[in-house]
């Protein structure tokens, strides 16, 4: 008897009740022996032609890599594991000796016996019901000339040839010999460089801000030229011309008014246009403002912290709050509110006249330095007795000065109703600056500065018409302010602000 082979490894039996599969054999034959079935283990099964189950060339072909079907038969389609041609012949010569002593046909193909096995291709379902396993036999044969079958196991008509080598690639192209006459057109294949992005001043470029000044501009002149044909054409009438008769553009003031400016009152107009340059300037730089330079936090909160524009524009705000109740008690107090505060109904069809009279482009006659004209008086007297407060209420509303914490107060001021009023006041301003430093320089420069900025003036209008201190005042004005907005910088604001708190820059 031949030695006893590596018992397989057992597994859960295949019917309920059953011994565990395959069953337990006392030994196995070598490869090629044959086994009897006196030579089984006592209580091994036997098939119905007395051959023990599972059958010595089941247990064989286990040893060697085969694999044996539900009933020990030899899988007609076996894995080969081992590489040698040499354990396949001897797996096929023990399933024909043990078919022979059991007087079955062979399963395995006595041709393909001593004959080196081909790469096996493992076989499944069939592709249709009732065919053959797929695929077919012969494509473990053809699996070795590459070639590829279809879903039917019929040979593909367009195969994907694999090649060992790929092809070689073409060698670089020559330069050319001749100066080079074709280049790309507008359709050519080959990348562009990409354009460069335009620089743009907020929304739009450079280019968009011309175009849309020139186009507003023209606008604008065909509006003015329409608007002075038609004040034109009214003060020509006979209407026109009873209502300039009765509402010259002014009334006189009330008895005990002042005659002149003070010296006081220039250098408040000095310091009233100098802190409103630098509150516009910041207004609006906080709302432009996406990361600050430096922020700046008070010493006894340090959890607050602003950003030193914002903190500027605050400072400037008191210095222009303190200017401002300096100059409205001096007013009070020298009889000067006469001049800015109405004191008749006749101001406002007077003040229509003046606006008729500046429209048509006639200006009128009256004499600043005596008394303003009715338009003049209700400008001066909405941008300072309506435009400040709403500016101071609506900043204090917007400030760290607010109380955060009471609620009654906050819910009868809601922030959101001073931001709709803050910055609509602030356009206010830059508006009555446009228009009134326009109508100063429009009617009479020499004598309106020298009444603003000297304190030089008479009751006869053409006085001081030629002089030129005003203007020289006026000229140094414009160049502190520009000094000043040159040092406005983080840079140089940043000491100041240390005096008052704490300052980090980025």
């Amino acid at each position: 008897m031949a030695s006893t082979p590596r018992t397989p490894r057992r597994g859960l039996p295949r019917v309920p009740g059953g011994e565990p599969w395959p069953p337990a054999v006392s030994g196995a034959s070598e490869a090629g022996d044959e086994i009897s079935v006196e030579d089984a283990a006592p209580g091994q099964g036997a098939r119905g032609d007395g051959e023990p189950w599972p059958s010595a060339t089941a247990r064989a072909d286990s040893e060697n890599g085969g694999r044996s079907g539900r009933i020990g038969e030899i899988d007609p389609d076996p894995v080969t594991v081992s590489g040698s041609a040499d354990a396949a012949a001897s797996q096929s010569a023990a399933g024909l000796a043990d078919s022979a002593s059991s007087g079955r046909e062979p399963l395995v193909d006595p041709d393909a016996v001593g004959s080196p096995p081909a790469s096996a291709v493992r076989r499944g379902l069939p592709r249709v019901p009732g065919g053959e396993p797929w695929p077919h036999a012969t494509a473990r044969a053809d699996s070795e000339s590459g070639v590829r079958f279809g879903r039917s196991g019929e040979i593909d008509p367009n195969p994907v040839a694999v090649s060992e080598s790929a092809a070689a690639s073409p060698a670089p192209r020559p330069p050319l010999t001749v100066p080079r006459t074709v280049w790309p057109g507008v359709a050519a294949s080959a990348p562009r460089p990409a354009k460069a992005e335009p620089q743009r001043i907020g929304p739009y470029t450079p280019l968009q801000w011309l175009g849309s000044t020139v186009v507003l501009g023209v606008f604008a002149l065909a509006l003015a030229g329409i608007a002075v044909l038609l004040a034109r054409f009214v003060l020509a009438l006979e209407p026109g011309r009873d209502f300039l008769a009765a509402f010259p553009g002014e009334y006189p003031l009330p008895e005990g008014a002042p005659v002149g400016l003070p010296v006081w009152l220039n250098w408040s107009h000095f310091l009233n246009s100098f802190f409103l340059l630098f509150i516009i300037r910041t207004g609006w730089q906080v709302r432009r403002e996406k990361r600050p330079s430096a922020f700046w936090s008070p010493r006894k909160n340090k959890k607050r912290r602003i950003s030193l524009t914002l903190w500027f524009h605050q400072a400037v705000d008191i210095l222009w709050i303190a200017n401002g109740v300096v100059f409205v008690v001096l007013l009070f107090a020298t009889g000067q509110w006469m001049r800015i505060v109405p004191t008749s109904w006749e101001v406002f069809p007077n003040a229509l006249s003046a606006a008729l009279q500046y429209v048509s482009l006639d200006w009128p006659t009256e004499n600043g330095w005596v008394n303003y004209n009715s338009l003049q008086q209700l400008s001066y007297f909405a941008i300072t007795f309506v435009a400040a407060p709403l500016a101071i209420l609506s900043g204090v509303r917007l400030s760290g000065v607010w109380p955060k914490d009471a609620a009654r107060l906050n819910r009868l001021y809601p922030v959101e109703w001073a931001r709709k009023v803050h910055f609509p006041t602030m356009l206010f301003f830059v508006a009555f600056i446009v228009v009134h430093v326009g109508l100063v320089l429009a009617t009479g420069a020499l004598r309106n500065l020298n009444h603003m900025y000297a304190a030089r003036g008479a009751v006869d209008p053409d006085a001081f018409t030629s002089d030129p201190t005003g203007l020289l005042i006026f000229a140094a004005s414009l160049l502190v302010m520009a000094a000043g907005w040159v040092a406005a910088r983080p840079r140089v604001l940043a000491p100041i602000a240390r005096l008052f708190g704490d300052v980090k820059m980025r």
